[in-house]
């Protein structure tokens, strides 16, 4: 808005809406104000206004461009000549409001010049003011109210942030935990996620199922190291990539092979592995196949026992490129299995009042308890996060993902 001065009481004219209307509240914060102006006398009528009208305001003053770089730490708005010495007009405004991203800028202009304060405004100046049309009472509720307006717009921007990192999330969580490819009723699958307490998105926790032919079905859990939205793009890479080799055909000693290459090529830094558990289901032979990149292996529930399946711990993706990750072969009850896969955000959590981790075999005797063994299949895996949070103590640190895959009794 342009604060003008008609001869007795200052007229506010604004040029935006959402201000609001406490002026108590406008009035009340104690402003400090940088003065870029090298008019001494100028200056100094500035200063009288304010000084006469008691405003709460500080005034500090620069007299060039150069100088006011160096003075804006602490600054909540600046009060900008358009005639400096070393920057003239709206080439003044735009050297400012480069390296004033978050302060408030009101640009000073002469009687002559409101087209060009109009167009300072349409550049990022918050309000301009007319020399010698406006006292200290509208000078003051001026700036005010500049510094009011930049922080809503600076809130405005941060929600729209948030909704673009929620609808950026969204569709990363459709492509790391995607729908399973499954049509055989002969066995069943549940699936969970759970993000870990520090995360504000998705991490790189993933997983898949695909079903490769009548009888034989594909499952992947993998953790790409990391809690960012780059992690959770390469996991999703990692597993699309997966899934298309799988349906493809491609030999099951190969896959985790092009899977770590799309993962080399793809990260960011040398730094950046990830671990991998894939499961091959044979329903006619009652038989898997395990290969483990890095991963905690998957749990075999039967007859109301839980064991981890004896499958070797392979290297993880990314750190010895073209390793060698030996396949085990377990045989399956034909009627009574369940198999577990997760991440390690399950077992890493605190155990007790030491450094303790719930690990492995803790987790195969909690699954091994009557009340374990008397949770619904499908209500498991949160209860399984549920348990795991009361011995950490709280939320757990890191994401959590898993797939159960059951068979018509489901092992319990």
């Amino acid at each position: 808005m342009a604060t003008q001065m008609n001869g007795h009481a200052p007229v506010p004219v604004p040029a935006r809406s959402a201000i609001g209307d406490d002026r108590t509240a406008v009035r009340s914060h104690r402003l400090r104000v940088l003065l870029v102006e090298d008019d001494e006398q100028d200056a100094m009528i500035v200063q009288d206004e304010l000084a006469i009208a008691n405003a709460p305001i500080d005034v500090v003053q620069a007299f060039t461009i150069a100088e006011a770089r160096g003075m804006l730490d602490g600054v909540d708005c600046v009060l900008l000549d358009l005639g400096l010495p070393d920057a003239q007009g709206l080439g003044a405004l735009e050297q400012l409001l480069s390296v004033a991203d978050r302060t408030a800028v009101c640009v000073l202009t002469g009687l002559g010049d409101e087209a060009l304060g109009m167009e300072a405004v349409a550049r990022g100046a918050e309000d301009y003011l007319i020399k010698g049309q406006v006292d200290g009472a509208g000078l003051s509720r001026a700036l005010h109210y500049a510094v009011s307006r930049k922080r809503l717009d600076e809130n405005a921007m941060r929600l729209r942030e948030i909704e673009m990192r929620q609808q950026e999330s969204a569709r990363l969580e459709r492509g790391l935990l995607p729908q399973p490819v499954k049509k055989t009723d002969a066995i069943g699958v549940h699936m969970f996620y759970r993000p870990g307490r520090h995360s504000a998105t998705l991490g790189g926790d993933f997983y898949d199922v695909v079903q490769t032919g009548p009888d034989r079905i594909d499952l992947l859990v993998g953790d790409v190291a990391g809690h960012d939205i780059d992690e959770a793009a390469l996991g999703v890479m990692l597993r699309v990539g997966w899934r298309a080799l799988t349906l493809a055909g491609v030999p099951e000693e190969a896959v985790l092979a092009a899977v770590e290459q799309v993962l080399v090529t793809e990260r960011a830094a040398e730094e950046i592995f990830a671990t991998v558990a894939t499961v091959t289901v044979d329903l006619a032979q009652s038989r898997v196949a395990v290969r483990l990149a890095g991963h905690p292996p998957p749990l075999l529930l039967s007859h109301g026992r839980c064991a981890p399946l004896p499958a070797a711990f392979g290297t993880v993706l990314g750190v010895v490129p073209g390793a060698i990750r030996p396949t085990a072969h377990v045989d399956l009850d034909s009627e009574d299995w369940s198999l577990l896969m997760y991440t390690d955000g399950l077992i890493e959590g605190r155990y007790g009042d030491g450094t303790e981790r719930l690990g492995v075999e803790r987790l195969c005797t909690l699954l091994s308890t009557p009340e374990g063994r008397a949770v619904p299949l499908p209500d498991l895996p949160a209860w399984l996060v549920g348990r795991a949070e009361e011995f950490n103590g709280g939320p757990l640190v890191d994401d959590v993902a898993m797939l159960l895959l059951t068979s018509r009794d489901g092992g319990r």
